[in-house]
């Protein structure tokens, strides 16, 4: 029987559309990694872009003033205290009382008897009803001419008297009105324009605004030795906040940062952000106490130890959980909470730390919650040909964050003397957006570190119960007020 073998043509032809299936087959298969990757992306992105649009002030560090007019439902932590509101019985109220001594007394006298009309000019004064009435009186510019007289000597010597030391313009303005510029400007952030505006409707004071900036230059170069002496205070401080914030300055961003301690409070502006600014403001690089701030990796070249702001925590933990549903991150709302409310408890009782056995139960609680966390949010794998680390989801960041960082973040449990979050810091810092949301920006790097200057100034007196007013006529009068001893 014959056999007929297929002609090596046809085999060739065969062998060369396999191979060009396989190529083919390659080809889609490179195609389908690509786009599945970039569904992947995609996907990130979208749940990413989500997320921002689900960010607000509760649920993240976004201030307040970014919600627009969709706020978030009001929310508050606060434990009911079960009293009603306002006025608590036994409490003193406040309101307007009468004096007992007024400045002036004006009589009203009836002319004539109500009922039969005869004269009452010499009928007995039966008593009469008082009413006073609180007001400013006509409030003007008062003016205070110094003469310095020439007297001649019987040797025929002519002396004459000297000027006091801040007198020294035939013309000028008195600490009182310099004073009171500086406060509108720098204290009540009223814009330059305003202030002068003021001056003129309030006091007859025609002061142009380039004599009002005049005075707060002058007022910042008068507080050089108040800086020193605050800067050295607040680096020996052994708790102290830190916080900085950006700026517009020449029209390009800036950085204000702030030092603070309940009694003193520091600004400085810098071009930087980082190391550089905090080494020029000089606080923390002598700083030996521990530092309470939001986490910028910047402050962990400085103090002995560090205390995390919680307050940050409890926002992101809230949006983890809004975003993901996952347990542990209410569970860790929970657990700080308890945890703050322990701490206050000991506070009010005197005692200087938590009980050793609630603190472990805190601190394994912790770490319990951690575990959860890690199940819930699994390590991402390596894609083949992908270089660097896997991306985090924001979550995830979170979660390592708090594991990284356990001792800062239950710092405040350990140690009694730092305080639950960063709030104090954050009060300090938001006068500085306050100045720019009302006032705009600073023309110049010297007009903010003068504004920051005058700041520090009027902030730490306020802080330790220092009338700002009298505290500024000071340094207008050339003995500006020092807090003494040094920072608790």
């Amino acid at each position: 029987m014959a056999h007929h073998t297929k002609p090596s043509s046809d085999v060739g032809a065969l062998k060369a559309a396999l191979e060009a299936a396989l190529e083919d087959n390659r080809l889609l298969r490179d195609t389908v990694e690509r786009l599945q990757e970039q569904v992947e992306r995609l996907q990130a992105r979208v749940v990413d872009l989500e997320g921002r649009l689900r960010m607000n002030s509760k649920n993240s560090s976004k201030p307040p003033s970014s919600d627009g007019y969709a706020k978030p439902r009001p929310t508050s932590r606060r434990v009911r205290s079960g009293r009603e509101p306002g006025k608590q019985p036994g409490t003193p109220g406040a309101h307007l009382a009468q004096v007992a001594v007024p400045d002036e007394i004006v009589l009203h006298v009836p002319a004539a008897c109500g009922r039969c009309g005869a004269d009452l000019d010499d009928a007995e004064v039966v008593k009469a009803d008082a009413r006073q009435v609180f007001d400013l009186p006509p409030i003007r510019l008062m003016v205070v001419e110094h003469r310095a007289e020439c007297r001649r000597c019987s040797c025929g010597t002519i002396t004459t008297g000297c000027f006091p030391t801040d007198v020294s313009s035939p013309v000028q303005y008195g600490p009182g009105v310099q004073a009171l510029g500086t406060y509108l400007s720098a204290y009540q952030h009223v814009p330059c324009e305003r202030t002068a505006q003021m001056m003129s409707d309030c006091f007859g004071a025609s002061i142009a605004t380039g004599t009002l900036i005049t005075h707060q230059a002058e007022c910042a170069l008068r507080l050089t030795g108040f800086v020193g002496t605050i800067r050295e205070q607040l680096s020996q401080a052994p708790v102290a906040h830190f916080d900085e914030t950006g700026a517009r300055v020449n029209g390009s961003t800036s950085w204000v940062h702030s030092a603070s301690t309940d009694r003193l409070t520091m600004y400085t502006a810098h071009a930087r952000r980082g190391n550089e600014a905090m080494n020029d403001a000089g606080v923390l690089p002598a700083f030996t106490g521990i530092a309470v701030h939001d986490g910028w990796p910047a402050y962990r070249h400085y103090g002995s130890a560090h205390g995390l702001c919680n307050a940050h925590h409890l926002r992101e933990l809230t949006g983890a959980a809004e975003e993901t549903g996952q347990d542990w991150a209410g569970d860790m709302i929970e657990l700080l909470l308890s945890a703050k409310l322990s701490v206050d408890a000991a506070h009010a009782k005197g005692h200087d730390r938590l009980d050793t056995l609630l603190l472990g139960t805190y601190q394994q609680r912790y770490d319990d919650i951690i575990r959860a966390g890690h199940l819930a949010n699994p390590a991402a794998v390596s894609v083949s040909g992908r270089r660097g680390r896997p991306a985090r989801t924001k979550t995830a960041n979170l979660l390592h964050r708090l594991d990284d960082r356990r001792d800062d973040v239950l710092r405040f449990t350990t140690d009694l003397t730092v305080p639950f979050d960063n709030n104090l810091a954050e009060r300090d810092i938001r006068m500085v957006k306050l100045q720019q949301k009302i006032s705009g920006g600073w023309r110049s790097p010297e007009g903010a570190e003068r504004f920051c200057t005058t700041r520090s100034y009027i902030s730490t007196a306020r802080k330790q119960g220092v009338n700002v007013l009298s505290a500024l006529r000071q340094v207008f009068e050339g003995r500006p007020w020092v807090p003494q001893g040094a920072s608790p």
